[in-house]
């Protein structure tokens, strides 16, 4: 097997994803692999009638797309990732990692997983439809 190309990491921020990101880092040096990163902020909940169950003065997403750029550019400055190889999306997670990592041409996603219930308590909701979906390799670091 040669060695991976390109590693996404799914950043989500929890209090214990610096492990996340650490594992990602120590694998793009170990392969000499690109090293990209994506945070998906979910899409604001609408009622049935379609319509925002917060006032849309309060631009709530705006202002979560805001913090996600400044978290996901200071993370990337810690990992010594390019400017151009991180990015913020909206949209279903799930959805939004497995799209990014066909379009990219990831040969390796890296999500933390959380403890949960039921299946997802082997790997977390995210990390369990990610490796059911992905196109390539996913490594789970459990937390």
């Amino acid at each position: 097997m040669t060695g991976y190309q390109h590693i996404l990491l799914a950043a989500d921020f929890q209090d214990d994803s610096a492990r996340v990101a650490e594992r990602a880092k120590e694998l793009a040096s170990r392969y000499e692999a690109r090293l990209s990163l994506l945070h998906v902020v979910e899409n604001m909940p609408v009622e049935p009638g379609n319509e925002l169950m917060i006032p849309p003065t309060a631009n709530v997403e705006q202002e979560l797309l805001n913090n996600a750029e400044r978290r996901l550019r200071d993370l990337a400055s810690r990992l010594s990732v390019a400017d151009g190889d991180h990015e913020v999306r909206v949209g279903q997670t799930k959805r939004e990692i497995i799209d990014h990592a066909e379009e990219n041409g990831v040969d390796l996603i890296v999500v933390g997983s959380h403890s949960r219930h039921g299946l997802a308590l082997l790997l977390g909701s995210t990390a369990n439809a990610v490796l059911h979906g992905a196109p390539c390799d996913v490594l789970a670091v459990r937390l």
